[in-house]
């Protein structure tokens, strides 16, 4: 698909080529094509050129771009009905795939509306902030993949995120600071949200009055202590905590198990999300983004 939208894919060493102005250049060759297969479905990130996917022999089109967005966000936004089947829940798997659902389409929803309304006499006069953007994507094409390879910390970029409005540019940020987990990268986004659907069990089970349990399982004060230091060594603490429940019988549901496939829960895992990942980060954007944008009102 991307060899038909225009993509290089050769073994070709290069080619020198007339330019309109009458001056030489050299047009790189390569296996363009089947490295950003790749480097998206990889959520890898970089690029063959340079200039990453925004380099037209990369990215040549504003289909081929809405192509690559789809790839980085393809198996991350999968995973959870992998691990619904392995669970044997389906409605559980939906739901985490919801809650990062809910919180990808914020961020993609809140950098586009900024960067298309950003302040300042430039973009006022041209009707966006088109700085540092290509124009074959525009403001959508390009906030979009921002906030696409931001929230799986993919790499990629079709577009200078330093050159975005002061709070267009905060929202790339914020998707880091989230710690990687709507949807995240491939495997990463998926565990991280399952420490926090933990957190989001025991902490509804104290305020409701509800048995805290997940997928049968009951959250005590060891899986607790194990999911509250994901924060500082996640990668040995999420086998210790994926250990500890696979050691317990799955227990029956009662009347007294907090029901975590509905709406309801969906929503409290997306506000512990931004509760517990995201505010520990604001006082780096109250000096930075949150302050620039004050100081231009």
């Amino acid at each position: 698909m991307f060899m038909v939208g225009g993509m290089v894919q050769n073994l070709s060493a290069g080619a020198g080529v007339t330019t309109l102005t009458g001056g030489t250049q050299h047009l790189t060759g390569g296996p363009v094509a089947s490295q950003e297969a790749i480097k998206l479905l990889g959520t890898n990130g970089g690029g063959f050129y340079n200039a990453n996917s925004a380099h037209p022999f990369e990215n040549p089109s504003a289909w081929t771009n809405w192509l690559q967005v789809f790839l980085i966000l393809l198996i991350p936004f999968s995973l959870p009905r992998v691990f619904g089947r392995m669970a044997g829940q389906n409605r559980q798997g939906y739901a985490i795939a919801a809650v990062m659902a809910i919180l990808a389409l914020g961020s993609m929803a809140l950098t586009v509306g900024f960067e298309t309304h950003g302040s300042g006499t430039v973009p006022q006069a041209v009707g966006a902030a088109m700085e540092g953007k290509e124009t074959r994507f525009g403001v959508a094409g390009s906030a979009v993949f921002a906030a696409a390879t931001t929230l799986t910390s993919t790499g990629a970029v079709n577009s200078f995120h330093d050159s975005y409005t002061a709070l267009g540019g905060m929202m790339p940020m914020v998707n880091m600071m989230l710690g990687e987990v709507a949807p995240g990268g491939v495997g990463s986004g998926l565990y991280g949200m399952l420490i926090l659907a933990i957190i989001t069990v025991f902490v509804a089970g104290l305020m409701v009055g509800r048995t805290p349990e997940y997928l049968g399982k009951k959250i005590r004060a060891r899986e607790m202590k194990l999911a509250s230091l994901y924060f500082l060594v996640t990668p040995v603490l999420v086998l210790a905590l994926a250990g500890s429940p696979a050691r317990q019988r799955p227990a029956p549901e009662t009347e007294g198990t907090l029901p975590t496939h509905q709406p309801l829960f969906v929503g409290m895992v997306a506000g512990v999300t931004i509760v517990l990942v995201a505010l520990t980060f604001l006082p780096a954007l109250a000096l930075g983004p949150l302050a620039e944008t004050l100081s231009r009102a």
